[in-house]
């Protein structure tokens, strides 16, 4: 399958895009490159080949919850430029 100039006028309206003339046949080169590549990896034998998602072998690395003392509430809103009842207090984002 090779890409044609109509091919590519197309799918620049669609998508919304503008090519220059200049570049017309640079796009059309590198997408017919492309068509060539794919084609060749579909020609690739993958019937013995599991899926994966990753190349390498990849597994969770988890630790050991440890309970610890949290952040004294005095000291979390010692900072804070505007506090309430023990709570931070933030503009409010949504209308009732």
């Amino acid at each position: 399958m090779k890409v044609t100039r109509d091919d590519v006028e197309n799918v620049a309206l669609l998508s919304r895009l503008s090519i220059k003339d200049e570049d017309m046949d640079k796009n059309i080169s590198e997408l017919n490159d492309f068509l060539e590549y794919v084609d060749r990896l579909q020609q690739v034998d993958t019937e013995n080949v599991a899926p994966t998602a990753h190349v390498l072998p990849v597994q969770n690395v988890f630790r050991e919850d440890v309970v610890k003392p949290s952040l004294d509430r005095e000291l979390a809103l010692s900072n804070a430029p505007q506090q309430e009842d023990g709570y931070f207090r933030v503009p409010k984002i949504l209308e009732e």
